[in-house]
C-alpha cells in the first residue's frame, strides 16, 4: 500500500518581508528557517511551521498570479473568526464574498495575500459537510 502524507506546501511571492508579516499575523507561523544570502533553491527562501504545516514561502519578484479559486483552507473554531477578520482587515487585505452554503456546512473567511493566492478560514470538517450534503440530497 501506498502510505502517503503532506509534506509541505510552496508558495512563490513577491516580497518575503511582507507575506511573513501577514503568515505571522494571521496564522501564528513560526519561522524556522531563511536562506538570506544561500542559494539552495531557485530563489531566496523561508520556511514556517503552522500548526506543524511546513509552508516554504520563496521570493521571486517577477511574478504575480491571477486570481483564482484554487485555494489552502485551514480548520478555525467559530469562535476565533471576529479576531480573524480583524487581523486580516488590519493586514489591508480584503475579504472575499462567501459561496453560498448549506446550513451545517461550516463558516468560511476567504482572502487573497497580496500575491494572489486565496485562503480560506474555515470552520467546518469533511465528515461535517459530507453529512449535511447528504441531508440535502434529493433521491
Amino acid at each position: 500500500d501506498l502510505a502517503m502524507e503532506i509534506s509541505h506546501i510552496t508558495l512563490i511571492v513577491q516580497n518575503l518581508a511582507k507575506t511573513t508579516t501577514m503568515l505571522e499575523t494571521l496564522f501564528d507561523a513560526e519561522e524556522v528557517y531563511d536562506s538570506q544570502d544561500q542559494a539552495h533553491s531557485y530563489f531566496p527562501e523561508k520556511f514556517f511551521l503552522i500548526d506543524g504545516l511546513w509552508l516554504a514561502v520563496m521570493e521571486d519578484a517577477s511574478q504575480k498570479l491571477p486570481k483564482t479559486y484554487n485555494h489552502i483552507a485551514f480548520k478555525i473554531d467559530q469562535a476565533q473568526i471576529d479576531s480573524l477578520i480583524t487581523r486580516i482587515q488590519g493586514l489591508g487585505l480584503k475579504i472575499e464574498k462567501d459561496r453560498s452554503r448549506i446550513k451545517g456546512e461550516g463558516a468560511s473567511i476567504y482572502f487573497y495575500d497580496d500575491d494572489n493566492h486565496l485562503f480560506e478560514l474555515h470552520t467546518g470538517t469533511l465528515a461535517e459537510r459530507l453529512h449535511h450534503y447528504r441531508l440535502t440530497e434529493t433521491r
